[in-house]
């Protein structure tokens, strides 16, 4: 077992995995800005990705605005994995290059243990609400029950309310909801009020992952992730830490109108 991403990347360098990463080439490196505004909405959401192909999967990692240069793209198809993953590179391209690693050992769609679920055909807004609703599938919530959301997804927030559960909403880049609640900036401070957490996988990328992963297994919280950043990365925890998780890998669901799949996992904790 892991403890941290850290060490989940010392066990794939170290062979723990089967494939050795050095074997494994990088054939496309994508760096992507992506806007979104949904009809009758008032915010644009702004979102960057690294992407990396390792034969036939796609290592996934958001980040923030300024964080990555594209440049970067210029020098990094061509190389292994193992160059990447033990290499001083920024961030979000070492937890691509992790995601495209386990992608490529076990991906998403031959895991047994993995749910398929097929989004529609459809609008954008009638895709993000087929996405929403399968991650919030996820969720086990009583009436009363304090539910921490790490990364503020509006139909996720309504979704925890219809529930009976009460959301404690976090984000580094809101300040309230679209339904009026009030954003903390605090993950900790909200991890330690609630019952159970859920999460996006962007902790990855911007590093609170650990925090939020130890913080849940010393205080017994159930912890689900959605991700579309590291999904692959967030599986490995499964059963250590993670009890639910919504996978999404490459091409994203926002990036096509045509059927799409996302892959749901869950443990007995």
């Amino acid at each position: 077992m892991s403890a941290s991403v850290a060490e989940l990347t010392a066990s794939v360098l170290g062979g723990s995995f089967g494939p050795a990463p050095e074997d494994l080439d990088i054939i496309s490196a994508f760096w992507l800005h992506h806007t979104t505004r949904l009809p009758g909405a008032d915010v644009t959401y702004r979102n960057y990705y690294v992407l990396l192909r390792v034969g036939e999967v796609f290592g996934a990692c958001s980040f923030e605005a300024g964080e990555l240069d594209p440049s970067y793209c210029a020098d990094t198809s061509g190389r292994t994995l193992a160059d990447v993953l033990s290499a001083d590179e920024p961030l979000p391209v070492r937890i691509a290059a992790l995601d495209a690693y386990l992608a490529a050992v076990a991906p998403h769609h031959t895991a047994a243990n993995a749910e398929e679920v097929v989004l529609p055909a459809g609008t954008p807004d009638v895709r993000a609400r087929a996405r929403d609703a399968a991650v919030a599938g996820l969720l086990d919530v009583a009436d009363g029950t304090k539910v921490a959301l790490i990364g503020v997804v509006n139909p996720l927030v309504d979704a925890i309310t219809h529930r009976g559960g009460i959301c404690l909403p976090c984000d580094f880049n809101l300040r309230e909801t679209a339904s009026g609640l009030p954003v903390s900036q605090d993950m900790t401070k909200v991890v330690d009020a609630a019952d159970a957490v859920v999460a996006t996988g962007m902790t990855l990328s911007n590093g609170s992952f650990d925090i939020l992963l130890t913080r849940c297994r010393e205080q017994s919280k159930p912890l689900a992730i959605y991700a579309q950043t590291g999904s692959a990365v967030a599986r490995a925890f499964l059963g250590h830490g993670v009890t639910a998780l919504s996978a999404e890998p490459f091409p994203f669901s926002q990036f096509s109108s045509r059927p799409s799949s996302l892959y749901r996992y869950r443990t007995d904790r």
